[in-house]
């Protein structure tokens, strides 16, 4: 269904004080409750907290990431203690999370704050943006939800928002730019942590991608695509070239034991410094590998796994044997394997 452009329903910046308060009033009622956050009465959260939570939801689900943040900060309460620990520990604890580059740049941020910063974090966004591993988006969260600072916080949440508030034409991604102004003009001193975080639940809750819940809404007095009658059209995007897909072959090797062959990846490149299964290349073509060790091996099935630019198709082979590996329980190897090499041992295994 096409969008119809409509009149903003307001000129700014006339109309943002009472936009802001709408907004403020609705979150004061309905903030969603998450282990990273501290009740309402508390304190201002802790910067440490903020940070792992905004590093873990980065193309993760809050109901994925909430488990892993309750694990991470019983093992390692504050930056400091999870600076010193091994970098094995965070990668297998990261295990399942996905975007695997982020547990090393976790690690790097975590060090740098503790030894260059007496594990405080600094409390600006230009001080925040030095660190390793840290964008403006993440910046702008921890200045604004952990120290009150007046930062414009953009997810794909706000950008939904915006593009409804305004009747965005232009389509995503290219409109990106254009939205983050948007929202920028309604950032002001007040409360710009609960702001950020109001913004982040409408879009959670109300403001959803394809079916928003407008008669929940605060702001349907200001919103142009409600008023359109077709709220659901915006944001806009241009359509998505598929994925390519690659192929590969992945070995299940046990022991007599029963132990599982697994090898540690390069530091760099795709699951860097993650423990994964035997595997070839993966190729736009299928390919013929030679195994890591000789067995009986046999063909179990293949696994599907999508990555963000590519679909992958591997074949899974399964033997018994030995050879020099770092041979790890069953239980053990699929608590700390990576999903896609997660699915392939349990398709192995079965």
């Amino acid at each position: 269904m096409s969008a119809v452009p409509v009149q903003v329903p307001f000129q700014l910046p006339d109309g943002a004080p009472d936009l802001r308060a709408a907004l403020l009033d609705w979150y004061d009622i309905h903030r969603r409750r998450l282990a990273w956050r501290p009740a309402a009465d508390e304190a201002r959260p802790d910067p440490y907290r903020v940070w792992l939570s905004e590093i873990m939801l980065q193309q993760t689900t809050t109901p994925h990431a909430t488990p892993y943040f309750e694990a991470f900060t019983r093992r390692w309460p504050t930056v400091s203690d999870l600076a010193a620990a091994p970098d094995a520990d965070v990668m297998a604890a990261w295990a399942g999370l996905g975007y695997y580059a982020r547990a090393r740049n976790l690690l790097a941020c975590a060090r740098a704050v503790a030894g260059g910063h007496g594990g405080v974090f600094p409390d600006t966004e230009a001080g925040l943006l030095a660190l390793p591993g840290v964008g403006a988006y993440t910046a702008a969260a921890v200045a604004a939800i952990a120290f009150g600072r007046p930062a414009n916080v953009v997810d794909g949440n706000v950008e939904r928002i915006m593009a409804r508030l305004f009747a965005v034409e232009t389509p995503l991604p290219a409109a990106r730019p254009e939205l983050k102004r948007l929202a920028g003009v309604l950032v002001a001193d007040h409360r710009p942590g609960d702001w950020a975080q109001a913004l982040m639940d409408l879009g959670a809750t109300v403001c959803r991608p394809g079916n928003p819940l407008c008669d929940r809404c605060p702001l349907t007095a200001w919103c142009a695509a409600f008023q359109s009658g077709q709220p659901g059209c915006w944001p806009l995007k241009t359509k998505k070239a598929d994925r390519p897909r690659r192929h590969g072959v992945v070995w299940v090797l046990r022991d007599d034991r029963g132990r599982v062959a697994l090898v540690r990846r390069p530091d760099r490149g795709l699951l860097g410094g993650m423990m994964g299964l035997p595997t070839s290349d993966w190729s736009a073509a299928p390919v013929e590998a030679a195994p890591p060790a000789p067995a009986d091996w046999r063909v179990a099935g293949a696994i599907d796994h999508v990555f963000t630019h590519f679909a992958l198709t591997l074949e899974v082979r399964a033997g018994e044997g030995t050879g020099d590996f770092v041979w790890t329980p069953v239980d053990e190897a699929l608590a700390a394997l990576p999903t896609v090499f997660r699915k392939a041992l349990e398709r192995g295994l079965a």
